[in-house]
């Protein structure tokens, strides 16, 4: 199994600052990609932001500039830090990593369990 826990969520006033965290254990052979989802109450998941092995950086326009993604290889994190944060950024933030896993031969996405990020005055 991959494993995802994520941790930083809170509440935070519009235009603050969070950093999520997300560290990954179990059986990886090799990871793709990793990154950050969020959910809203009553919308669908959407992409914040995701980070290839090469270092390779992709984000949401509503996110860029204000959002910044990171991984380190050897420890199997990825964080996100979020700056000058809006009402609308409240949402449920899910961590995903692209891989393959140990005990199998195909890359498949996996996801941690969330955390909530509450932006309001």
């Amino acid at each position: 199994q991959v494993q995802l826990v994520e941790s930083g969520g809170g509440l935070v006033q519009p235009g603050g600052s969070l950093r999520l965290s997300c560290a990954a254990s179990g059986s990886i052979f090799s990871i793709n990609t990793m990154g950050w989802y969020r959910q809203a109450p009553g919308k669908q998941r959407e992409l914040v932001a995701v980070i290839i092995i090469g270092g390779s950086t992709n984000y949401a326009d509503s996110v860029k500039g204000r959002f910044t993604i990171s991984r380190d290889n050897a420890k199997i994190t990825v964080n996100l830090q979020m700056n000058s944060l809006k009402p609308e950024d409240t949402a449920v933030y899910y961590c995903n990593l692209y891989g393959r896993s140990r005990r199998l031969s195909d890359a498949m996405d996996y996801w941690g369990k969330g955390t909530l990020v509450t932006v309001s005055s």
